[in-house]
Parts: C-alpha cells; sequence; structure tokens
C-alpha cells in the first residue's frame, strides 16, 4: 500500500518544459496547471492552478543558464507546494548546478553545492531526483533522500546500436584523471579498452593537455565525461588524441551539455566528429552545431518517477 499521497503530480518551471511535457507524456498525465513568472522587478512568482493537496508532487526543473534564476523557481515552487499541503514533494533536477563547488579548492573557498542541498531541503522538498551529479558524494551533502540516476545505460543503448560488433575495437577515453571511474564504468558495458587524458589545469576554464595513457593508434576513440562547459577540456583531449595518439577518429559524450562561452565555436573547429549529449538541459538551435546530437532522458525520469511513487526499487535503472 502506498503510505503517501492520493495521487501523482508533475509540475515544471520555466528551466525545461519540454522535458516535463514529455514525462508526463510517457506517464500518460498532464502536467500540472501553474504558472511562474517574475514582477517588474525581477521577483519570481508562482501561481498553482489546482489542487495538490495530500498529492505526491514532482517538480521538473534544471538548474542551468540563467542558474540563479531557475535555482529560486524550484525553492519559491517547493515552498508553494508546501504551504498548499502537498503529501510529498521530490525535486526533480535532471541537471544540479553548482555541483563544480563542492569542496574548498582554496583558502577562503565556500562549499556551494552544500548551500544549495541546505536551501533545497530547508524550502520543504522531501527527497531529490537527480543524474550525474559532479561529484558523487554532494548526495551527503543532504539530509534527505537523495536518487542520483546514471546516463551511461543511455550511452551505452546508443552506442551500442550504432557500431555494433565494431565496440570491441573501440577505446574509451577519460578526458580527465577525475573522470576516470565513470569513464571505466561506461567502458566496461561496452567491452572496451580505456584510455587517460592527462593534462594540467592552469586556471578556471582553461586546461593545456599534456599526454595520452594507453593505446589509441589508429583507434576510433569515445571522449565520455559528465559536463561540457566551455568544452575547453573537451576539444584539447580530442586535439591530443588525434595529435599525440594518432587516433583515427574521435566521438565524444557527456550527460550535460551546458555549452556556454565559447564552446559551440570550440566543437565546430575540433576534431570531434559528433558530441552526444543527454537533454537534460534545453537543446541548442541545430544550426549552431551538426555535431551535437541530443539523447532523450524523459524514459528513464518518468520511470524513476513512477517507481518512486508506487515505493518500490529503482536500481533498477542504473544497470
Amino acid at each position: 500500500m502506498i503510505s503517501h499521497g492520493k495521487d501523482i503530480k508533475v509540475f515544471s518551471g520555466n528551466a525545461n518544459p519540454k522535458l516535463a511535457e514529455e514525462i508526463c507524456k510517457l506517464m500518460g498525465t498532464k502536467l500540472g496547471e501553474s504558472e511562474v513568472g517574475t514582477f517588474s522587478d525581477g521577483e519570481i512568482f508562482v501561481s498553482l492552478y489546482e489542487t495538490v493537496r495530500g498529492s505526491d508532487v514532482f517538480v521538473v526543473q534544471s538548474t542551468c543558464t540563467p542558474v540563479n534564476n531557475n535555482l529560486m523557481e524550484l525553492l519559491i515552487m517547493i515552498d508553494a507546494l508546501k504551504r498548499a499541503s502537498a503529501g510529498r514533494i521530490t525535486a526533480v533536477i535532471p541537471y544540479f548546478g553548482y555541483a563544480r563547488q563542492d569542496r574548498k579548492a582554496k583558502a577562503r573557498d565556500p562549499i556551494t553545492a552544500k548551500l544549495v542541498a541546505n536551501m533545497i531541503a530547508a524550502a520543504g522538498a522531501d527527497r531529490v531526483l537527480t543524474m550525474d551529479l559532479h561529484a558523487a558524494q554532494i548526495q551527503g551533502f543532504f539530509d534527505i533522500p537523495v536518487d542520483n540516476l546514471a546516463g551511461n545505460p543511455v550511452f551505452v543503448d546508443y552506442y551500442a546500436k550504432k557500431f555494433g560488433a565494431d565496440c570491441e575495437n573501440m577505446v574509451v577515453v577519460s578526458p580527465d584523471v577525475g573522470s576516470v571511474a565513470r569513464a571505466r564504468a561506461f567502458a566496461q558495458k561496452l567491452h572496451m579498452n580505456l584510455a587517460i587524458v592527462d593534462k594540467r589545469r592552469q586556471k578556471a576554464n582553461q586546461c593545456e593537455v599534456m599526454n595520452v595513457i594507453g593505446d589509441v593508434e589508429g583507434k576510433d576513440c569515445i571522449l565520455f565525461d559528465d559536463l561540457v562547459d566551455t568544452a575547453g577540456s573537451l576539444c584539447n583531449a580530442a586535439q591530443a588524441l588525434m595529435e599525440v595518439g594518432h587516433a583515427k577518429s574521435v566521438h565524444a559524450c557527456a550527460s550535460h551539455g551546458v555549452l556556454s562561452g565559447p564552446a559551440i565555436e570550440r566543437l565546430n573547429n575540433s576534431a570531434i566528429k559528433e558530441l552526444a549529449l543527454l537533454d537534460t538541459i534545453p537543446a541548442i538551435d541545430p544550426a549552431k552545431s551538426e555535431k551535437i546530437k541530443y539523447l532523450p532522458v524523459a524514459p528513464m525520469f518518468a520511470e524513476a518517477i513512477e517507481r518512486i511513487y508506487q515505493e518500490v526499487s529503482i536500481s533498477k535503472l542504473f544497470r
């Protein structure tokens, strides 16, 4: 017996309404009626146009650009639902912003990921559903349950169909040492070998590729990372694979396509043949780059939401 919520309802902020609509379509329900806007001075307002009393409510909102606006929308929606007596509130955050500020890298640094976790819990969220946190330990920053879905099953399915039997002759490449664990898990599922690009970061958003660890000569490579921001790391890694490692070709994939600043220009001018991204962040205009392909995450989130509502395990989504 389900001990909470008489029914299930899904609401969306302005960050990624298309994803929320696709999730609802797969679940066979309609998106909750609400309005999220701003007053003339920039303050955010939220209006709910249907009852949520006793309901199991899911708020779909990535904290992508504009990060602070989308974060405030999420917090205010959670507060509105709490005050409207929702039975349980789950913050569905496909892309969790501020996740890169998860530790003190130097003296007097904030740990902003922990601050955001505190804010979400304080607003009234009962649990969080997200995907591919930049640092897995952020799950421990919350005092409420966190389900951190893995995007690599989507990529495994995509590349298995794209390359078929050729997969075993390809190499998965981690663009830096910090991404080795997730790249290794991905490589094992596709029965591929693993290589690592060793780099030294000079300052924020800039990096210098130093060496390629592993045999990539004459191989088709897949660069695997959790997010692409300015694309400097990814494009430099691709250049190193071609010039230093003498790879045959380079594909790339990442869960979150932040794509800020010069990212599109860098990708278009890089050695990368195709960059596969999950649609946790809204897709860019296809005219800007023919190299970018988006893969849907709505099926995974729809199943996760239904399983959370039914109070059954979601562990099968990690396999």
